[in-house]
């Protein structure tokens, strides 16, 4: 952080939505905030506007802190508590803000914009090749079944013509098959297999861990994000992140705008987040993160798992549990 921490007093600008992308930024110079920007916009929110985010925070904290929270939309709550877990990951931040000018909360907002459009960017141009590789290894162009919408039949040749042709419009919450398990969707349990396929995995490895760890022996020389980052388990809405740039990869569009209405991008990650933050779908998620974990970090999944029965671990426990009750005079638990 810059040490010239002056004052954040008072911002009175009309709020506006935060978790909209806003207008592009001059690049400023390196700083650990474009840093923080990198792993933030990849894990917590991908499209965000940290302008408004920064602003609406800081007003909320202030002379909006005794408002009930019931008097805030669902959307704005969802705004705060991105805010707030923009704070947990950087440290000194909240002290920045308060006690900051509108000078030194432009220049954050600017630095970790920097920092998450860069690293969508790149992830972009990553994995534009990479996922078009992992679904054509004969040669076959798989990107129109990939994309087309659960519920509609790619073999049916009108379906297929009137998608081609842009007669069915396509938005971004009509979720398409490649987030599911062998591209299956069950109309009967939608639910079923669901951000679950091998492509979305291929990917979440290729940004998060190294694109060598796609391949069942690694082979990077450097770190990975998940590592440079301390990231031991995955979050929901880095799977929304993943899922939103390859849908992008499959499409045939350079550039990823926010504003393209034909990707309709914004709307796709969007709708991925809201289901993930619906309680009614808890149970599902849940199960999903769980599954996920497997998959990413099984290590943190290791506390969990019970020790095999007469194993040489399982043995030592046993033989100091033993000596430790050995220990404890007798009576002593009557005395307690």
């Amino acid at each position: 952080m810059t040490e010239d921490q002056q004052s954040c007093g008072q911002r009175r600008k009309q709020p506006v939505d935060a978790l909209q992308l806003g207008p592009r930024k001059r690049p400023s110079a390196a700083d650990p905030l474009v840093h923080y920007g990198h792993h933030f916009g990849r894990t917590i929110h991908a499209l965000c506007n940290f302008q408004a985010l920064l602003t609406n925070g800081i007003l909320r904290m202030g002379e909006l802190a005794e408002t009930p929270e019931e008097n805030f939309t669902t959307e704005e709550r969802r705004e705060h508590h991105v805010f707030q877990e923009l704070l947990k990951s950087v440290a000194g931040l909240e002290e920045c803000l308060m006690q900051g000018g509108d000078e030194e909360v432009d220049v954050v907002a600017e630095l970790l914009t920097k920092g998450a459009s860069g690293a969508r960017g790149d992830d972009t141009i990553s994995l534009k090749g990479s996922v078009l590789d992992w679904i054509t290894p004969k040669g076959q162009n798989l990107t129109g079944m990939l994309l087309c919408p659960a519920g509609l039949d790619w073999s049916h040749s009108e379906t297929k013509a009137k998608l081609q042709s842009g007669e069915i419009i396509v938005t971004g919450d009509q979720w398409p098959l490649f987030l599911y398990a062998d591209y299956h969707y069950d109309s009967e349990d939608p639910w079923n297999s669901l951000f679950r396929s091998a492509l979305l995995v291929c990917a979440y490895k290729h940004v998060f861990m190294s694109p060598s760890s796609v391949d069942r022996e690694p082979k990077a020389t450097h770190s990975g994000n998940a590592r440079i980052h301390g990231m031991t388990r995955i979050t929901l809405p880095s799977i929304a992140y993943i899922a939103t740039q390859v849908r992008f990869a499959l499409t045939s569009s350079p550039v990823f705008l926010h504003t393209d209405t034909v990707t309709d991008s914004e709307r796709f990650y969007t709708s991925i987040l809201d289901i993930f933050e619906d309680p009614d779908e808890n149970q599902e998620v849940n199960d999903l993160a769980v599954w996920w974990n497997r998959q990413i970090f099984p290590s943190y999944l290791m506390a969990q798992w019970p020790l095999v029965k007469n194993s040489a671990l399982a043995r030592i426990r046993e033989k100091r549990a033993q000596m430790k009750e050995a220990l404890v005079p007798d009576g002593a638990d009557d005395n307690a």
